[in-house]
């Protein structure tokens, strides 16, 4: 089996080795490895583990919620019930949480055509 360490998976992930530590530590990347020295071992598994933490995280899945993904993850086959309604139940708060933002986009935009307009003609304001 392939291993990569802390920095080679921060690199990957362009996250800092902190960040990592700090999952870990949180119990969010449970049963890494570790070398001799007490260095950290990334496996394939480890990786797309930590890869799948940094998707929810991205998406505003709180630590406790992807802290509860992973302890059905390792539980096994029992719970892929439970993490299935969880990701649906995810999917539709990023997708509302998109259409949000979508929504509240046109409003910066508006205001930057306002300052624009109100720039080119040389006006002061708000």
């Amino acid at each position: 089996m392939k291993y990569c360490s802390i920095s080679e998976a921060s690199a990957k992930f362009d996250i800092p080795e902190t960040t990592i530590r700090y999952y870990e530590k949180k119990g969010l990347l449970p049963l890494i490895e570790r070398d001799a020295a007490g260095r950290r071992l990334f496996s394939e598994n480890q990786i797309a583990l930590l890869e799948t933490v940094i998707c929810l995280k991205n998406t505003h899945m709180p630590l406790s919620g992807i802290k509860q993904y992973i302890d059905w993850v390792i539980e096994g086959d029992s719970t892929i019930e439970l993490r299935l309604q969880m990701m649906k139940n995810h999917k539709q708060a990023v997708l509302a949480e998109m259409s949000l933002m979508t929504e509240s986009l046109k409003g910066i935009d508006v205001k930057n055509e306002r300052y624009t307009n109100r720039k080119n003609k040389g006006e002061v304001g708000q």
